[in-house]
């Protein structure tokens, strides 16, 4: 009984290090597979209730949008890139609304975000695609 609540407990620990909810899930199951030890199920059995509780801990995670809401567009996503939201400047644009622009230190390639004008000006960027920014016009904040 005591490798199932001490698996359990590196699970928890193993949570705690990555901070995602599947470790836990982990963790409820070998607690349910211990449980059913302590109640003198065979092993089968304690395997089995093991993996139905994780199974159903998953759906009932994955039910509720739990899990989903983790997801994040990191090509967009301003915790995840620290350059979305700074701000280039944009002498010109070419045809293809394309651009070179001065950024931290070096010249980057440059793509107009979808609806916006190529003109010349201030822009935020908005996404990294690869190593392109993709560039929305500068709003004046007040």
């Amino acid at each position: 009984m005591w490798i199932w609540f001490g698996l359990a407990a590196l699970a928890l620990i193993g949570e705690v290090m990555s901070g995602t909810f599947y470790l836990l899930l982990v963790a409820v199951g070998l607690l349910a597979g211990g449980a059913a030890f302590a109640l003198d199920f065979g092993i089968q059995w304690q395997l089995v209730i093991c993996g139905i509780v994780v199974l159903a801990g998953l759906l009932v995670m994955r039910l509720t949008g739990v899990l989903k809401k983790r997801e994040v567009n990191a090509l967009s996503n301003k915790d995840v890139n620290l350059d979305i939201g700074q701000t280039v400047r944009v002498d010109a644009w070419s045809e293809a609304q394309t651009a070179r622009v001065w950024y931290r230190g070096a010249h980057w390639s440059a793509d107009l975000a979808q609806g916006e004008t190529p003109v010349p000006g201030r822009f935020d960027i908005v996404e990294m695609n690869g190593s392109r920014l993709v560039l929305r016009a500068h709003k004046e904040k007040h």
